[in-house]
This record gives C-alpha cells, sequence and structure tokens, in this order.
C-alpha cells in the first residue's frame, strides 16, 4: 500500500490548525500592538517637534515639502485605486497629511518681557564753591570762627548772656577792635530779640556781613587793558612779595602773555636772585640792575623796555625795609613818579602785599602803606600757615580796599584770585557744626 495515498490523521489535522489559526492570530495581534506603538510614538514626536516661541527667531522652522499633487491625467490613468489610501500604510504618514494640507500657523506671539532694570550711576554731589579753600583756610576756621561754633553748638536757643561771649570772641580775634564792636552792634540792632535767640540766625548773619565787607565795589582786573600793563608791588621784606611776582608772572605766562620783571628791590641781593629763578622758570625777561643801585632807576629802565618791545605786563617788584619808615615810602613814592614818566598812566594797579601771619598788625602796616601810596588792591599772603586770617575782615573793612589775591599754600595754583563768596564760605565751614542749618 502507498504510504501517500494513507489518510490524514484528523488529530494531527486539527493541530496543523490550530498551529496556522495562533500564527494569524498572533500576527494580528501584533500588527495591532505596533500600530497603536507607532501611533503613540508619533504623538510623542508631533508635541517635541511643536516650536517653541523663543526659538523661532533662531531656527528656521522645520518643514516637510508637500508631495506633488498628481496631474488630473494620471490620476484618471491610475483610477479610484489610486485616490484611495490602503488601510496597512504605515501610520507615520497619517498625522503628516493634515499638517502638508493645512496652511502654517502663525508663530505664538512672544511673551512679554520685564523691561532690564536700570541702575543710573551715581551722579557726584555737587562740590561746595569754597570747597577748594578748605585745606588752605583750615588753620583760620580753627581760630576764632571755630570758637563762635562752639558758642552755638548743641543750642536751640541761646540766652542774652551768649552775646556777651560772642563779643570776648570777636575782640580777641584778629580782625581787629573797630570791625569787631561794629559788627556786635549790627547784631544787637538788626536782630530781633527772638532771632538773638536762635543761633541760626545769629550764624547767618554773620556770614552775611562777612561777605558784605569783603564784597567792594573793583572793576576786574584786564591785564590786556594797557600795553603795557604796569603792576607796582609793594610791602615790607618776609611779606612774600618777590614769590607772589613770580607766581603771578606764572600765571600770566601761562595765559599767553610776554611778561617783563623789575629787580626794584636792589638793597637785598637775595630779592633779585629769587626773581632770578622765577624769570628762567617762567621764561619770562628779567631787567635788574647793580647791588644797591637806586630802586626807581631800574624799575624806570625795566618800564621803558616795556614799552618799546611791546611787553604785555610789566610787574615791578619794590624794596620793603630801608634806615627808616620815612625813607621807605619816600622811595616808594619816588618810584611811583618815574614809572609815570617811562610809561604815561603808569602804574595801572598798585598792590600791596601783606603776610596774614602777622594778625592785626597786617592792620598797622596796610595803614601806614596807603597814606603814603595810592593801594588799589590787597594781597594776603601765608593764609595756609596762621590761624589769623580774619585779618582780611578788618584790613577790607578799615581800609576799603579790595582784595586781589590770596596766598594759600606753595605752587603757582595756589595764588588764586580772591571771590568773597567762596572765601566766606570755606571760612565758615566747620567740620562738626550741630547747628546745619545754620553752616549751611
Amino acid at each position: 500500500m502507498d504510504p501517500t495515498s494513507a489518510p490524514i490523521n484528523p488529530a494531527e489535522l486539527y493541530e496543523l490548525l490550530g498551529i496556522v489559526g495562533g500564527v494569524i492570530v498572533s500576527g494580528l495581534l501584533g500588527f495591532v500592538v505596533v500600530r497603536r506603538a507607532r501611533a503613540s510614538r508619533q504623538r510623542m514626536i508631533d508635541a517635541a517637534e511643536a516650536p517653541a516661541p523663543r526659538l523661532e527667531k533662531k531656527r528656521k522652522p522645520l518643514t516637510l515639502e508637500p508631495e506633488e499633487e498628481p496631474e488630473p491625467e494620471e490620476a484618471e490613468a491610475k483610477g479610484p485605486e489610486a485616490e484611495a489610501e490602503p488601510e496597512s500604510a504605515p501610520a507615520a504618514r497619517k498625522p503628516a497629511r493634515p499638517r502638508e494640507a493645512a496652511e502654517p500657523s502663525p508663530p505664538a506671539p512672544e511673551p512679554e518681557r520685564a523691561p532690564a532694570q536700570v541702575i543710573p550711576f551715581p551722579a557726584p554731589a555737587p562740590a561746595r564753591k569754597g570747597a577748594a579753600l578748605l585745606p588752605g583756610l583750615q588753620r583760620t576756621r580753627g581760630g576764632f570762627i571755630a570758637r563762635l561754633g562752639a558758642i552755638f553748638a548743641g543750642k536751640k536757643e541761646i540766652d542774652p548772656s551768649v552775646v556777651d561771649e560772642i563779643e570776648k570772641v570777636l575782640l580777641t580775634a584778629d580782625i581787629g577792635v573797630r570791625t569787631s564792636q561794629k559788627l556786635l552792634e549790627e547784631i544787637r540792632s538788626s536782630l530781633s530779640r527772638r532771632e538773638l535767640a536762635d543761633p541760626d540766625a545769629v550764624w547767618a548773619f554773620l556770614r552775611r556781613r562777612a561777605t558784605e565787607m569783603l564784597s567792594l565795589p573793583a572793576a576786574p582786573i584786564d591785564f590786556g587793558s594797557q600795553h603795557p600793563f604796569v603792576l607796582l608791588v609793594i610791602g615790607v621784606n618776609g611779606s612774600g612779595k618777590t614769590t607772589t611776582i613770580g607766581k603771578l608772572a606764572a600765571r600770566l605766562a601761562g595765559d599767553g602773555k610776554k611778561v617783563l620783571l623789575a629787580a626794584g628791590d636792589t638793597f637785598r641781593a637775595a630779592a633779585v636772585e629769587q626773581l632770578d629763578v622765577w624769570a628762567k622758570r617762567t621764561s619770562t625777561t628779567l631787567v635788574r640792575g647793580k647791588e644797591n643801585a637806586d630802586p626807581s632807576s631800574v624799575i624806570f629802565d625795566g618800564v621803558k623796555r616795556a614799552a618799546t618791545e611791546s611787553f604785555d605786563v610789566a610787574i615791578c617788584d619794590t624794596a620793603g625795609r630801608l634806615h627808616t619808615k620815612t625813607d621807605l615810602m619816600q622811595e616808594l613814592q619816588k618810584v611811583r613818579r618815574v614809572v609815570g614818566k617811562a610809561s604815561p598812566g603808569a602804574p595801572h594797579e598798585t598792590w600791596l602785599v601783606i603776610d596774614s601771619t602777622s594778625g592785626q598788625n597786617a592792620i598797622a602796616q596796610a595803614q601806614i602803606f596807603t597814606e603814603a601810596m595810592a593801594v588799589s588792591g590787597i594781597v594776603l599772603t601765608k593764609l595756609d600757615g596762621t590761624a589769623k586770617g580774619g585779618v582780611i575782615l578788618g584790613i577790607a573793612d578799615q581800609l576799603k580796599i579790595p582784595v586781589r589775591y590770596i596766598g594759600v599754600g606753595e605752587t603757582v595754583e595756589d595764588l588764586r584770585p580772591f571771590d568773597p563768596d567762596e572765601f566766606v564760605d570755606a571760612l565758615f565751614e566747620l567740620p562738626e557744626h550741630s547747628n546745619e542749618g545754620a553752616a549751611s
């Protein structure tokens, strides 16, 4: 019997059908699971690919190339089968078609950002007008000004007896007895009883009167108004006269002026040598004579040369000491007459140099010089080395001569044009003053 013709065993047939059915069912289940997994994965990819608002400016958005739609003829040739998509198409392509067909949505607006906080650079506090003079007037402020401030310190009201304390301070100060008594009378007559009890009012009154005393009517100096502009400088020896001339020459030369110095203090060899040093340092011209030569002749030669050689300024030094006071004043008067002969109308200014360290003696010196000479200006030197700088108030009040320059140090810049407001602001500036309103 042929074995191939043997009947199939039903049990084996059922077993075979079970295997085939299991394979088919497993395949279908696997297909469904894989399809759902792909769809879930695609949704995650789509969510991750959504453009963030901040990245759209930096990156070009990713777009898929749209598939070319078939031409009408091709669609008809393909027939209905080409129009229908098989269900077994990959799940990843189904969500892509709506994105390709739809117009791209506008980018989401960027969230509003808070403006960046800008912290401005702190502006420097405005400097007080007298700030530059504070170091030079430190010792003077430590004198009668500090004693006046101590009277008012920590007091909201003052009794009439305080006026007596103010009187003691002013009378022992170097402003002079006449000026002190004048201030006291004005305090009593100008301030009401209520103002006298207010330390701020008294302090403000003293400041205002000091400014008024120093603010004498005087036209500003114009060194270019005459050619040459002749300046005669007088004063006792040791007052800083020669140094003042050198510093002033340096300032004028720095301003482009052609300056000549006439060494008229022929009785003091050190003065001539000092002027020679300043002339070389400032590139100015020095006219000098022999030792013990006639001061008037040396100054005459200097002014004459300044006139003939077109100098802008001629500064004339003079003697500060002779055998007697009468001889000195007569010699200065002679110098003045000679200068007028060398240049008509000269001297255009006559300045008296005063050493502030001499205190009330400076007032006496100034009175003697002004009786013999037509003094048009005061130069107060060495203010940085003394507590007697208040003498400037007495000189201005009693002699009515304007202060032109003050010396507050050793350098050229320390010879400063005098400004009454600046000076009083620095003079009445106390480091520790409880009554801030009074000090302002």
